[in-house]
């Protein structure tokens, strides 16, 4: 399934689709993008590791994987904890490992932001931002990382606005380019060890807090995102989950140092404009 750094790869096959035998860590699981990855690696194959600090949504996450007779408990680890706390990290790592024996595969997911504009952000807000958003993303794969052989696969899930001005959310999306290039620079980093690091990008994709950012937009700010995707809708999380399984299996194998932009063409037409 999945060989060393100078094997030969081997003939590609159906069974390249699933995650069967790999155990995989997803943090900011409870809802959202993060959810349904913990759910479609849950259905592909895989044994899964969820984290968040929102308990009840965790809980339901848990309960619908146990009663999936094709999941069940024996395939899923999950702890309530907040990204920022490293010694909750490393603590969480520790268990995961304890509990599979090792890890196959990393999605980034948990960030969160608020709309302010930047002179007027507080400095508690900025630093709640960089640490959500960036360095969770740091502690998490170290913690990880290490538990990971030749073959492991790292996704990090940033944002459309990390490639463009994101006026209200500045140190939001600053933290989300960071993400970017932290992503290029371990694909180079990690390559010896057989490790893939890529990241989705996602936008035009309604998640949890979402509805109340952009009422905060229509109603206060001076600049708009484009109304509806090119591709004429929205998307559920399950369209960004598809793509990160994609990106944890071997039909992936030679992808690595890139991301993938998961919105419906928004990143092709461009970003925010003056009303």
């Amino acid at each position: 399934m999945m060989g060393g750094v100078n094997d030969e790869p081997a003939p590609l096959t159906t069974d390249a689709v699933r995650l069967d035998g790999r155990v995989v860590v997803v943090t900011g699981a409870a809802n959202g993008i993060g959810r349904a990855t913990a759910v479609a690696a849950a259905a592909f194959g895989a044994s899964v590791a969820v984290c968040d600090r929102d308990a009840d949504g965790l809980a339901v996450l848990v309960d619908e994987l146990a009663r999936d007779r094709s999941v069940g408990p024996d395939r899923v680890h999950a702890e309530v904890l907040d990204v920022r706390d490293r010694d909750s990290v490393a603590a969480f790592a520790a268990a995961t490992v304890a509990r599979f024996g090792v890890v196959h595969g990393l999605v980034n997911n948990a960030g969160g932001t608020y709309r302010a504009a930047f002179v007027d952000s507080s400095t508690k807000g900025d630093r709640a931002l960089v640490d959500e958003n960036f360095t969770s993303v740091v502690d998490v794969t170290r913690a990880v990382v290490e538990a990971m052989g030749a073959g492991g696969s790292i996704v990090n899930v940033t944002s459309s606005e990390a490639f463009q001005a994101a006026p209200g959310f500045s140190v939001y999306a600053a933290m989300k380019a960071a993400v970017e290039n932290l992503t290029r620079t371990l694909a180079l980093e990690l390559a010896d060890r057989g490790i893939r690091v890529n990241s989705v990008a996602p936008d035009g994709i309604p998640t949890h807090g979402d509805a109340a950012l952009a009422e905060s937009v229509q109603a206060e700010s001076r600049f708009r995102p484009p109304p509806v995707p090119p591709i004429g809708r929205f998307a559920d999380p399950s369209e960004a989950a598809s793509v990160i399984v994609f990106l944890l299996g071997d039909l992936a194998r030679f992808v690595t140092g890139t991301t993938v932009h998961v919105d419906g063409g928004l990143h092709a037409a461009g970003g925010w404009h003056r009303i």
